[in-house]
Order: structure tokens, then sequence, then C-alpha cells
């Protein structure tokens, strides 16, 4: 039973793990003998069955094994590679759950991200390979950011660790330890005043991630307005076919091999041969046909 009074400290065995053997080098290269136990008020390492560390802890608090660990991709555009970001939050997190999606950072109904949002709880931690996957728009990302925060979920984002969760929450604590004199009320002006700074760094880095965005934006839209000046063609041109550099010669093996052209295998063989899909064999059929 838990008391109203009690604070949870989540702890994750991935962690502690690390941590250990930066103390104990000596241990490097035997993890996988190591098991770590991790009850309401202790933790413990052994090997085997000698134990190696027991860390108990402190009155008014009780450990509790960090939750799930998912990690989030998104692309702005379905034909982006959503790889990089996988690869990026499975080196650091291998364990991590993956949800991905397309959908650009304006765009408000980001189904994969609603579940997530909705599926996650206290103690799980969500990974992003930066602050822009999980939003572009910055008045949404603080506010979603925070509420998250508040339900005790820890946010990770590989390229801005400074806004990590973790680091805020260590943020949120006295830097000037108070000494019961006249100077206190200065020291706790200035212990606001790194909160309120940790705060406004959270806030700068989803601005920076809009302005990214928009910019982008703009310039895409002026190169496009140059190019027009310049009288390059924007697109396909009009009543013209697209060719593909792969077109031809998938055509001539239609020619050789299909049975309506003198060959002598089937339309399903000739797709398996030549490695079309269904839709563009047919469509490169129909062209050889109408000649």
């Amino acid at each position: 039973m838990e008391f109203e009074s009690e604070k949870v400290i989540y702890l994750s065995k991935k962690k502690i793990m690390e941590e250990f053997i930066e103390e104990h080098p000596g241990f490097k290269g035997e993890e996988e003998n190591l098991t770590i136990s991790i009850a309401r008020n202790s933790y413990t390492i052994k090997k085997g069955k000698k134990l190696l560390q027991l860390i108990q802890v402190n009155p008014g608090y009780i450990f509790k094994e960090s939750g799930r660990i998912y990690g989030y991709a998104r692309i702005s555009r379905p034909k982006q590679s959503i790889e990089r970001q996988i690869r990026n939050i499975k080196t650091e997190y291998p364990d991590a759950i993956i949800l991905q999606e397309a959908y650009t950072g304006r765009k408000i109904n980001r189904p994969e991200w609603n579940r997530l949002y909705e599926r996650a709880e206290s103690g799980d931690t969500i990974v992003f390979d930066s602050v822009s996957r999980m939003s572009r728009n910055a008045d949404e990302g603080v506010t979603t950011y925070f509420e998250l925060f508040e339900k005790g979920i820890h946010l990770v984002f590989l390229k801005e660790h400074y806004i990590d969760t973790d680091i805020y929450q260590e943020n949120l604590k006295d830097k000037i330890e108070l000494q019961g004199t006249d100077e206190d009320e200065i020291f706790k002006g200035l212990n606001n005043y790194f909160r309120k700074l940790a705060e406004k760094q959270i806030r700068i880095a989803f601005e920076q991630a809009e302005k990214e965005v928009e910019d982008l934006r703009q310039r895409t839209i002026e190169g496009i307005e140059t190019a027009r000046l310049k009288g390059k063609q924007i697109g396909q041109a009009k009543g013209k076919t697209l060719e593909i550099k792969k077109k031809e010669p998938a055509k001539e093996k239609i020619l050789k091999y299909s049975k309506d052209f003198g060959g002598s295998l089937s339309d399903i063989e000739c797709m398996k041969l030549i490695g079309l899909s269904r839709n563009t064999y047919y469509k490169y059929k129909k062209e050889l046909t109408l000649g």
C-alpha cells in the first residue's frame, strides 16, 4: 500500500547497471551474469547468490521500476525515410517500443501520437530523435511537455538532452542551499530564477523547432518561384508521360516473355520474373498494346 506522503523514485535497471559498472569497472563484460531486483524499500545487485550491492531508500520514499520505453518517430512526408530516427532511438534504447507515422508537425490529428499520449503511464519513458518530432508548434509542444511531465512520464530528446524531463526535474531543485540567515531571501530569489530559466530553455527549444519548419516552408516557396521566373518546368508537363529509367527494359521483357506477345509466360509469371507490381505491369502492357 502506498501512502499519500510517500514519494515514488522510479528506477531503470539499465541505468542502475550502467552506474554500477562505472563504479565497479572490474565487472565490465559480466553484465549478463548480474541480476538487479527492485523492491519497495531497496534494490539489490547480485552475481548468482552473492550480494554485490544493497541500496535502501530514505524514509518517506519508495522505489518503483521504471515503466515501458516508447520511441516516437515521425516524418513530414510519406516519401521521406523514417529509418534514421528509428535507428537513433534503438541505438540508445534497444528495447524501445517504436510508434511511427507520416504526418506534418503542423497537423493536429496524429493517430499514433494520440494513442501513445493516452497509453503512456507514470514511470513510462518516451524517446524522440529531436524536439521537432514531438511538435513543431511551440505552444502545443510546451503544453504537452508539461502535461506529460505532471503525469510522471519521462521525456528524452536525443538531440536536445538539456530539456529532458529528468534534467528539468533536477533544475527544479534549489541550486543554492539556504543558510538560515537574512541572505536566504536572496537565495530563494536566485533559486526561483534558475527554475524559470529551465522553463524558458524548454520553450526556446520548441520555438526554434517551429521556426525551422517555417523557414523551410518559406525557402521552398521562394525556390519554386525563382525556378518559375527562370522558365524552368515545375512538376510534370501537362499531357506528358513520365519516363522511368527501368520502364523500357521492363517493357522489352514483357514483349519477350508474355504469352500475349508470343512468349511462354503468364501474366503472374512475368510479374515475378521482371519484379513489377500488378498495377505497373498492366500499365506497361496496356501501353505496349496501344502501340
